[in-house]
């Protein structure tokens, strides 16, 4: 049972200590597009659909989450610096606006030993995705690898990534599903370089894929693949002077399709997760979540942005 905390009172154990998937209570707050311009709904093409700061008083372990996939329209499954895996129900009004979480659960990544992943170098987990029957794909950076943990349960096990160095914190940052390739197959992206490969888990090697399209001072942090044969890549970019930029592009092939691109005085912060849904009446609905670094000065944040192909 969770109990309330309230002003004063001494601070609750974390309940988060093992690999067993426990609930939080997790305090949500409202955010705008534009702190400065309450009118704008809106970046070009990508209409605003709400957005969060999520905060918990009950653990310290929400934080630095990097990556995340949608299990259902309305299921949330996040990956983190520190090794952890958070889950949750999001909570749409009735215009479809992202107001609130609920049910929100959070554990620890194993190792191949099934014990707790605990070192930070073993720990870093930077890309999520789900592939066949409800496996997923995490990629971890400072030893780089790719690992798959069954739906069924058990310990993870090494699945195929690029045969590639990777900077130490700049290794496989963007991980997605490839259905359109196969059953099987996913998609890994580099963050410094935004080279991509296909891999596959019926093989054993990775096959090299485009290069993204970037400016040199952005790093690819994410990837999902689109309905038609489209990419979704989210690329950010940070300095003193300008704080954090992010971009997001649609591309199929070569073709750009559409961009949004967003910086201060916008709700921006360290965005490094993406996930798309694609919506019954043809939009596809956008998640993006930060990574806080567990700083004081960041935030851990989840926008949603409805994007209408045309």
């Amino acid at each position: 049972m969770l109990l309330a905390m309230g002003c004063g009172a001494a601070p609750q154990v974390d309940p988060v200590a093992s690999a067993q998937t426990r609930p939080i209570s997790v305090d949500t707050v409202s955010v705008p597009l534009n702190p400065k311009d309450s009118s704008a709904v809106a970046i070009g093409d990508f209409l605003y659909a709400g957005g969060l700061a999520l905060t918990s008083r009950q653990t310290d372990r929400l934080h630095g989450l990097s990556d995340l996939v949608m299990t259902a329209p309305d299921r949330l499954v996040a990956v983190g610096d520190e090794g952890v895996l958070f889950e949750t129900r999001l909570i749409l009004d009735g215009t479809e606006q992202l107001v609130g979480l609920a049910d929100a659960r959070l554990s620890l990544l194993t190792g191949e030993d099934g014990k707790p992943l605990i070192d930070k170098a073993d720990a870093d987990a930077e890309g999520l995705t789900e592939v066949r029957g409800g496996d997923r794909l995490v990629s971890f950076e400072r030893r780089h690898r790719i690992w798959l943990y069954p739906a069924a349960g058990g310990p993870p096990r090494a699945v195929p990534a690029p045969d590639v160095p990777f900077p130490l914190n700049g290794g496989m940052e963007a991980l997605a599903a490839d259905p359109e390739a196969g059953a099987d197959a996913y998609v890994v992206g580099a963050e410094i370089s935004g080279d991509t490969w296909t891999c596959r888990l019926s093989a054993t090697t990775c096959t090299k894929g485009p290069s993204v399209d970037k400016l040199e001072d952005f790093g690819l942090v994410a990837i999902d693949r689109l309905p038609g044969s489209r990419t979704a890549y989210l690329l950010r970019a940070f300095d003193e002077e300008r704080g954090n930029r992010i971009i997001l592009k649609i591309v199929r092939s070569t073709t750009l399709v559409a961009q949004m691109d967003m910086a201060r005085p916008m709700t921006v912060d360290n965005f490094e997760g993406l996930a798309a849904v694609p919506r019954t009446d043809g939009r596809i609905r956008f998640y993006m979540m930060s990574d806080d670094n567990g700083s004081a000065s960041q935030r851990t944040l989840l926008l949603a942005f409805d994007w209408q192909p045309r």
